[in-house]
C-alpha cells in the first residue's frame, strides 16, 4: 500500500511540474538543458525544539540527520531566530538577510529583495532557475514575488503549494459525498482524478507566468493509471511533506534550478495538540532530507557542485508555558529562538561543528557568497546578516 501511495503522489508531482512547462512554453517545447554551475538547496522545516532533535533524548527522532548526514557536514548548534517567530516572517528574514516584521499570513511581500531577485538579476537567469516549493500556504502568496522596487522588472521565483491539490480533492469529495458528507476513498479518488484533469493550475497554488495550455498526455495518463491503482488501497495519501518532496525531486530532475527553497511543515500538526503526530512529522522530515540529499547526488547537474542547508524555522515553546508548550512558537524564550542548522556539500566539504553563535539572517549573505553575488546590504536602519563561518566560499 505504501508503494502505491507514493506512486500516485509521484505521478501527480510529475503532472504538476508538467503544467509549469506547459504554462511557460505553450507549444510544449522541451525545456533547455539543466544549467551548469553552483547549486544551493535551502530546506526549512517548521518548528522543532532541540528537545525533539539534537539532544541526548531527541536524536532518536532524527537518525538520518544525526547518524548519516551530520558526520559529512558543517553543523551549527547555535543558530538563532531574533525576529518574529512566525513562518512568513522567518522565511522572509532568511531569504532577505534582514529581520522582517510583516503580516504573519503573507498579505504583504518582504520589505527587502529576496535571494531569488538578487540571483536572477545578477546572473540574468530565467524564472525556471529559482523555485520555492512549500508545504505552508502562507508562504506562497508573496514571498516568491519580485519586489520590482529596485529592478524595474520582475525577478521572482516559481512558487508552488503542492498540498493544495490533495486538500482541494478531499474538500470537493466531502462536499459531494454521502449524506453524512464524509470523504471516503470511493468519493475522494474520482475527485482527485478530476482535479488532475483540470487545467486550472492557479487553483493548485501555482504562481507562474504565462497562460495555461494543453497538458502532456503521457503525464496525464500516468497519473490517471496511478489513481486507478490506488483503488485497492485502504486510504488516500495524506502527508503534505511527502508530496512537497516529490514535486521538489521532479523540479530538480527537469530544471536543476540554481536556487531551490523547500519548506516542510508536517510537524506543525503540533498546533492541534498531538505530540505523537508532531514527532512523526519530525521523523518524516528527517527521512525526506536524507532522500533529498541522496537524490541530489544521483543527478549529474547537482553532484559535486551543490550546497544544502537544512534548519528549523524556530523551536517551540517550553512545556508548562501559558502557550501550551509544544503546541506553539510564541514565547520570547530560548526553546523558541535557539535552534540548529546543518550544511552539506560543496561549501561544507570540511566537516566540523561551529560553536560560534550565528543568526538566521546570516544565511542570505552566505548563499550570496556561494554564487559570488554582492551581499545584500542593510535596508534603512535594519540589521544585515554576515557570512557564516566554517564554510569554503
Amino acid at each position: 500500500m505504501e508503494t502505491t501511495r507514493r506512486n500516485i503522489l509521484k505521478a501527480a508531482a510529475a503532472l504538476l511540474v508538467e503544467g509549469v512547462v506547459a504554462a511557460r512554453h505553450p507549444a510544449f517545447a522541451q525545456q533547455s538543458p539543466p544549467r551548469a554551475g553552483r547549486k544551493v538547496i535551502l530546506v526549512t522545516c517548521g518548528g522543532i525544539r532541540r528537545e525533539e532533535s539534537f539532544s541526548a533524548t531527541g536524536v532518536r527522532h532524527i537518525p538520518h540527520l544525526y547518524q548519516d548526514l551530520l558526520p559529512q557536514g558543517v553543523f551549527y548548534p547555535l543558530i538563532r531566530n531574533n525576529g518574529v517567530t512566525s513562518h512568513f516572517n522567518t522565511i522572509s528574514s532568511i531569504l532577505t538577510g534582514h529581520w522582517q516584521h510583516l503580516d504573519d499570513w503573507g498579505k504583504t511581500p518582504p520589505a527587502s529583495p529576496t535571494l531569488f531577485e538578487y540571483l536572477r538579476k545578477d546572473r540574468n537567469l530565467s524564472q525556471d532557475q529559482a523555485w520555492l516549493i512549500s508545504s505552508n500556504k502562507a508562504l506562497t502568496n508573496r514571498i516568491g514575488a519580485s519586489s520590482v522596487r529596485d529592478y524595474g522588472q520582475p525577478y521572482g521565483a516559481n512558487v508552488v503549494f503542492p498540498k493544495q491539490l490533495l486538500i482541494d480533492a478531499v474538500v470537493r469529495a466531502a462536499q459531494q459525498g454521502r449524506a453524512v458528507r464524509s470523504a471516503d476513498r470511493a468519493s475522494v479518488l474520482p475527485e482527485l482524478e478530476a482535479m488532475l484533469e483540470t487545467q486550472n493550475y492557479e487553483g493548485l497554488g501555482w504562481s507562474v507566468s504565462g497562460e495555461t495550455s494543453a497538458l502532456n498526455p503521457a503525464a496525464q495518463n500516468a497519473v490517471q493509471q496511478a489513481i486507478h491503482d490506488l483503488v485497492s488501497a485502504t486510504s488516500v495519501p495524506a502527508t503534505g511533506d511527502e508530496f512537497t518532496w516529490l514535486v521538489s525531486a521532479e523540479v530538480m530532475r527537469r530544471f536543476a534550478p540554481s536556487l531551490l527553497v523547500i519548506t516542510f511543515s508536517d510537524m506543525e500538526v503540533a498546533h492541534f495538540g498531538s505530540y505523537a503526530m508532531h514527532v512523526a512529522g519530525v521523523r518524516t522530515v528527517d527521512r525526506l532530507v536524507h532522500e533529498l540529499w541522496t537524490h541530489a547526488q544521483s543527478l549529474p547537474a547537482y553532484r559535486g557542485n551543490t550546497t544544502l542547508f537544512v534548519l528549523p524555522e524556530f523551536g517551540r515553546d517550553m512545556d508548562g508555558s501559558t502557550t501550551n508548550g509544544f503546541f506553539n512558537h510564541r514565547q520570547n524564550a530560548e526553546s523558541t529562538r535557539n535552534t540548529w542548522m546543518l550544511a552539506l556539500g560543496q561549501a561544507a566539504a570540511k566537516p566540523q561543528i561551529v560553536e560560534q553563535p550565528v543568526e538566521q539572517i546570516d544565511i542570505c549573505p552566505t548563499i550570496a557568497s556561494i554564487f559570488d553575488l554582492k551581499a545584500p546590504g542593510p535596508a534603512g536602519n535594519a540589521q544585515s546578516g554576515k557570512v557564516l563561518p566554517g564554510l569554503l566560499l
